[in-house]
């Protein structure tokens, strides 16, 4: 019996990556899980893992960059569970590439999904938790919301700026009794690499990664770690890097 223990969690991202793991270490403690992603074969296929191991999960398709899906998120979740604890924001996209060669379509991409996302998110599960005078709100940032590497200027300011965000919400609604944690991760075996467009700096990109990454199960349990406090402790920022990564 652990403080997550029948608590109900969002997490969007859920398909792959730092949100699939997370959801599988939730779902080991108890936790009544909300799986939000686009690919909807992937979160059958995880809902179905999670169910047979005695877990308690529901899922809905859902596009993070689009607000009325948001919302609809939060609605069902009331609908099946009757409350949100613990909201994940935790979707994201990182096609990387210098500012000179002007991709503004995928400078819009991060922005809606990687910002706008994680605005939308707060706001559809902010006014319950209000309400209930308690709730956690996470914020996925990463190492680049830190520090701004070659190709990174768009992806880091969007992730800058969730820690903004973030940091802003815990001053807002501390006396609500409403947690706030950043999670910055360093760098994580994840799909994140696939929306590079430039074939060469994707190629160069993985090769680097490779060398250092880390599992995603890492992250998912700094995000367990920082729900199962009691209510009056808020893990507020963690940054979790693999041991030999320098930057």
């Amino acid at each position: 019996m652990t403080n997550i223990q029948d608590k109900v969690v969002i997490i969007t991202g859920a398909s792959s990556g730092i949100g699939e793991a997370t959801a599988r270490e939730l779902a080991s403690k108890g936790a009544k899980l909300v799986l939000a992603a686009r690919r909807e074969e992937r979160l059958k296929k995880l809902q179905e893992e999670i169910q047979n191991k005695g877990g308690q999960v529901i899922y809905k398709v859902t596009d993070v960059a689009s607000q009325e899906q948001v919302e609809e998120l939060a609605k069902y979740t009331l609908k099946e569970y009757g409350k949100i604890d613990v909201m994940v924001n935790n979707a994201g996209v990182m096609p990387l590439s210098p500012i000179s060669q002007l991709k503004i379509k995928e400078w819009d991409t991060m922005i809606d999904v990687n910002i706008k996302g994680v605005l939308y998110g707060i706001a559809a599960v902010l006014p319950f938790m209000r309400e209930r005078k308690e709730g956690h709100i996470i914020n996925v940032s990463s190492i680049a919301g830190h520090l701004v590497f070659p190709a990174s200027s768009v992806y880091s300011g969007t992730k800058f700026a969730v820690r903004a965000i973030t940091e802003g919400l815990r001053r807002e609604e501390y006396s609500n009794n409403i947690r706030t944690t950043i999670i910055s991760p360093g760098t994580i075996d994840t799909e994140l690499l696939d929306a590079i467009s430039d074939l060469e700096l994707k190629a160069a990109s993985v090769e680097a990664n490779k060398k250092v990454q880390i599992e995603p199960a890492s992250i998912a349990r700094a995000i367990a770690f920082a729900i199962e406090q009691p209510s009056d402790v808020a893990i507020n920022e963690m940054i979790i890097r693999p041991t030999i990564q320098e930057l």
